[in-house]
């Protein structure tokens, strides 16, 4: 494990895949950053943080032996780390939003991104991105966000937060997760947000619907069972949550 701490960077992931591209980079090598100009999310959501006063990881996976189709899973492997971890320091109603965030409450505390580089049918490394926000106290622009300070009243300590994630996640990633995919799944849709909730969902051309989420596809496709009884699988891009 090697860490490397930025004063600045405008990414952490977009730092750890152009140094990974210019020379050969350990596994589990991470990047970690006081100050996250440019934060991404998925479909390139702009994250806010300030300066000092959250948590950007990023962390290169290599010698990944799990196929394409089954990618999903180190979402799901990541989430549930992550939310261990959070269990731990005591965090109150814990759930991960599909696809990538994670909640507290009906508040998104943390999101995760992860860049997958494909060799063949198999991933050959990923990269693991995470933001928590950890003692900020306002948002501007994000009225679902809050932090662990603004839930649990106190500051927390920067350091102790992030050894006890990524600690959690190189043991839990060092296992041959693609051997525990059903019980990962399971572990999952018990802390999926929303499941077995009737709720409103935006779809296609913000075109409104109702329906209740049965889980997550093993290629990572949210299953919903609409007001009709059937049950239809969207992709990311397909479909939104409304809460």
């Amino acid at each position: 494990m090697q860490i490397i701490k930025l004063d600045a960077t405008e990414s952490t992931n977009t730092y750890l895949k152009e140094l990974s591209a210019k020379k050969e980079v350990q596994d589990f090598t991470i990047i970690t950053t006081e100050n996250q100009t440019s934060g991404r999310g998925q479909l390139n959501s702009k994250w806010e943080s300030e300066r000092g006063k959250n948590l950007a990881i990023s962390i290169l996976k290599n010698r990944i032996n799990i196929p394409v189709d089954r990618l999903f899973l180190m979402n799901v492997c990541v989430s549930l780390s992550i939310l261990d971890s959070l269990n731990r320091l005591n965090i109150p109603n814990l759930k991960v939003k599909w696809p990538n965030d994670i909640l507290s409450g009906n508040f998104k505390i943390g999101g995760i991104l992860i860049e997958n580089i494909i060799s063949g049918s198999k991933i050959k490394r990923s990269i693991i991105g995470f933001g928590l926000n950890v003692n900020q106290s306002e948002f501007k622009n994000a009225p679902n966000a809050s932090s662990l300070k603004k839930i649990m009243g106190h500051d927390f300590n920067l350091d102790s937060v992030f050894y006890a994630i990524i600690e959690n996640l190189h043991q839990q990633l060092n296992r041959p997760i693609l051997t525990f995919e059903n019980e990962l799944y399971k572990q999952y849709h018990s802390q999926l947000f929303k499941i077995g909730v009737k709720s409103n969902f935006l779809i296609q051309k913000e075109e409104p619907i109702e329906g209740v989420i049965e889980g997550v596809s093993k290629n990572g496709k949210l299953k919903v069972k609409l007001e009709n009884g059937s049950l239809q699988e969207f992709g990311l891009k397909e479909i939104r949550l409304q809460y």
